[in-house]
C-alpha cells in the first residue's frame, strides 16, 4: 500500500503476539475493551457482508465453541482449530467448494476479515470461570490470528513443483468506507494450494494474509511467518493494494513509517523497528524479474517498473523525489511503494532474503494492484456487478504475473 498521503492504497501487518493494543488499558486477568477494528463489526455493512456469505453464524458458533473449554489449554485447542477452520472456509468458499452461503460473490475477501473480528472479540471479551490471565489472552489471540490468516498452514510439496510463496493484506481504511474490500486478500484467497502451469512447469502457490497494523509488524509477524519458507521457495511476492487503474512492481523499498494511522487508528512515524538496527539499511530492493513481468500480457490493466522514491539526499535536511530510485548515502522517507505498511511488508520480506543470505537466488518482492472500485454512483451498496468483475480480473492477473515472474 502507498501513503494515503501520497496516493490512495494501502495494506498492512502484525502484531505483538499477534493482535493489536486494546483500546482501554485492562488490569491482570480482566477483559479488555473490543478493538476499534473489533468496534466497527456493530455496523450495517459488516453485518450485511457477513449475513449475505452465510459467515454470520461463525462468531456465535466459536463462542459455544469456547464455552465448553475448562481449561486454557482445553481453550487454546479451540482457537487454533476453529481459527484453522475459518481460513478453509473461505479458501474454499472463494475457490468454488461448498455452499456459498448467501448471494455475496465468492471471490469477496470481506467475509474472512469480518468473521475473524467477531472471533477475536469474542475471545478479548472471555471471562471463563478458570481464569485467564492477560498473557494467556494474548497468547490465544495470537493463536487466532495465525490460524484464521493461513500463516501456520503453508506446505509446499518437498519436490516435484515450484514454489511460490504469495502474502495478502486485509481492508484498510474502513472509516473512509467500510465496505472497503482488498483485492490483495482476495487474490490470497483465490490461490492459496493451487497449482499454476508456467513454461517451467507447474508451480504450487501457498498464500498467506497479514493484518494493517503497526503493533503486529513491530512484534515480528512477517519475518515469524516467512522465515522458515524463503529458504525453499522459488519465488515470493508481497501484495498489496496501491494506485487507482494500474499495476506496479515496486523496484525499491524504504526503511520508513510515515504515520498514517491503521484498522485500530494508530499512527507510526519512525525508522521501521528490525532486529539487528546498527546493520539495517536505508533500502532494499525487488528481485522480481520486473522487466519481464512488465513486458508480459498479464491482463487489462497496465504493469508498471516503479521505480521512484523519497529520499532525503546525504548531507542534506529535506527530502525529495528521486523517479530513478535512491542516491549513495540517502535516508528513507518512502520506497517506491510509499510509507505504509505495504512498503513495510516489502521491506521486511526483502530485508530478511537479504538476511538469509538469498539476494542473489530468490527472486522476491512487492506487487501493487489497482485500486479496488466500485461501480459508477454506487456509494451505499455492498456491493455491484463492476466491483465484482474488477476484483475477478484483478485476481486473475496476479496469477498471470505470477506465471510470468516464474518465467521460462
Amino acid at each position: 500500500m502507498h501513503s494515503i498521503r501520497v496516493r490512495i492504497g494501502v495494506l498492512g501487518l502484525a502484531l505483538v503476539a499477534g493482535l493489536s493494543a486494546p483500546t482501554t488499558a485492562s488490569a491482570a486477568g480482566a477483559a479488555p475493551a473490543p478493538t476499534v477494528e473489533e468496534q466497527r463489526l456493530d455496523r450495517a455493512v459488516p453485518q450485511e457482508i457477513l449475513r449475505r456469505s452465510g459467515f454470520d453464524a461463525v462468531a456465535p458458533r466459536f463462542a459455544r465453541a469456547l464455552g465448553t473449554a475448562r481449561s486454557y489449554a482445553q481453550a487454546r485447542q479451540v482457537v487454533v482449530r476453529e481459527g484453522s477452520a475459518l481460513w478453509r472456509r473461505a479458501v474454499d468458499r472463494a475457490q468454488g467448494r461448498g455452499p456459498a452461503g448467501g448471494d455475496l460473490s465468492r471471490d469477496d475477501d470481506r467475509p474472512l476479515y469480518w468473521a475473524r473480528l467477531g472471533m477475536t472479540r469474542e475471545v478479548r471479551g472471555w471471562e471463563p470461570k478458570f481464569g485467564l490471565s492477560d498473557a494467556q489472552r494474548a497468547v490465544l489471540l495470537d493463536a487466532l490470528e495465525q490460524n484464521s490468516r493461513g500463516q501456520t498452514s503453508i506446505h509446499h510439496p518437498a519436490a516435484g513443483v515450484r514454489r511460490v510463496l504469495v502474502t495478502g493484506f486485509d481492508p484498510f481504511t474502513l472509516d473512509r468506507d467500510v465496505r472497503i474490500s482488498n483485492p490483495s486478500g482476495a487474490s490470497a484467497l483465490a490461490l492459496d494450494g493451487t497449482v499454476i502451469e508456467t513454461a517451467r512447469g507447474p508451480a504450487r502457490v501457498e498464500t498467506a494474509v497479514f493484518p494493517v497494523r503497526w503493533a503486529d509488524f513491530t512484534a515480528g509477524t512477517v519475518e515469524r511467518t516467512l522465515r522458515p519458507y524463503l529458504p525453499k521457495v522459488d519465488l515470493f511476492a508481497t501484495v498489496s493494494q496501491g494506485r487507482v487503474g494500474r499495476f506496479d512492481v515496486e523496484r525499491t523499498n524504504g526503511a520508513w513509517r510515515g504515520g498514517f494511522g491503521d484498522n485500530d487508528n494508530i499512527g507510526r512515524t519512525e525508522t521501521i523497528p528490525v532486529t539487528d538496527p546498527a546493520s539495517q539499511p536505508q533500502w532494499t530492493t525487488t528481485t522480481l524479474p520486473y522487466a519481464r513481468i512488465v513486458a508480459a500480457n498479464t491482463g487489462r490493466f497496465p504493469v508498471y517498473d516503479n521505480t521512484s522514491v523519497t529520499e532525503i539526499p546525504a548531507g542534506a535536511t529535506q527530502s525529495v523525489v528521486r523517479p530513478d530510485g535512491p542516491t549513495p548515502g540517502s535516508t528513507a522517507r518512502a520506497g517506491g511503494g510509499g510509507d505504509y505498511l505495504s512498503n513495510e511488508i516489502a521491506y521486511r520480506a526483502t530485508l530478511l532474503r537479504d538476511r538469509l543470505g538469498l539476494h542473489d537466488v530468490l527472486p522476491g518482492g512487492h506487487v501493487h494492484t489497482p485500486v479496488l472500485q466500485f461501480g459508477t454512483g454506487n456509494t451505499t451498496e455492498v456491493t455491484d456487478p463492476e466491483f465484482v468483475r474488477n476484483r475477478v480480473d484483478i485476481i486473475a492477473q496476479v496469477r498471470a504475473i505470477l506465471v510470468a515472474a516464474i518465467g521460462e
